[in-house]
């Protein structure tokens, strides 16, 4: 006989399509970097990766880069998908952009060369994957820098600390000296107590009765 498979309960399903839908109700996900660092004359590369509950479709999917130089300026669109990768070989870039991801494995990376000041500004990504109704967006700060910055000395730093830890080590040490000191006079003020007690309780018990009346003149 062979082996009977035992139904799946309906309550189950029902709560495995609630949380499938759910997951794809939550529409597009897009991963950037909020700023991006580039050193001036280098190049450099802005990541955008995407996540839909759906696969992709080339004949459906879009995507755009834009560049905006400033907050009131208008978006210039470098970069698009429609079907195939379209670059727009903006002037402002003299076609130092190229895009160097790769849309299958959900990578929508650009890769700027030659990296001017001029690039400074928002570098947006636009994904849309049908039939996921909700476009998602990534904005990139890019920030170009003329000179590598110096790394940070932690000589001072390891030199205060080590002064902080010296000077407690030394205040640890003579709170510890001061209480055992403090400890061995009040040790030697109990022996020496103890010891004249002992002293009085000798001499009560030594002396006769004789003694103590001879010590005592006869008056006349």
């Amino acid at each position: 006989m062979g082996r009977r498979e035992r139904p799946t309960p309906p309550g189950l399903s029902l709560v495995t399509l609630a949380l499938s839908l759910l997951v794809c109700a939550s529409g597009m996900e897009i991963t950037v970097p909020a700023v991006v660092y580039a050193l001036n004359g280098s190049d450099i590369r802005l990541p955008c990766n995407f996540n839909s509950c759906y696969k992709m479709d080339t004949k459906q999917f879009s995507m755009n880069w834009t560049y905006r130089g400033c907050e009131n300026c208008t978006e210039e669109t470098f970069i698009q998908y429609d079907k195939k990768i379209i670059n727009q070989r903006l002037e402002r870039f003299q076609n130092r952009i190229e895009f160097t991801g790769n849309p299958i494995k959900n990578d929508l990376a650009v890769t700027i060369h030659d990296v001017q000041l001029t690039d400074e500004g928002e570098y947006h990504c636009y994904v849309l994957n049908p039939p996921d109704r909700h476009k998602g967006t990534g904005k990139i700060r890019l920030e170009v820098l003329t000179e590598v910055p110096p790394e940070r000395d932690s000589t001072v730093a390891v030199l205060v600390g080590a002064s902080v830890g010296g000077f407690l080590a030394v205040v640890i040490l003579c709170l510890v000296i001061l209480k055992c000191v403090r400890r061995k006079k009040m040790q030697n003020l109990n022996s020496e107590d103890q010891k004249t007690e002992e002293e009085v309780k000798t001499d009560g018990e030594g002396n006769p009765e004789g003694e103590l009346k001879a010590a005592i003149p006869e008056v006349l």
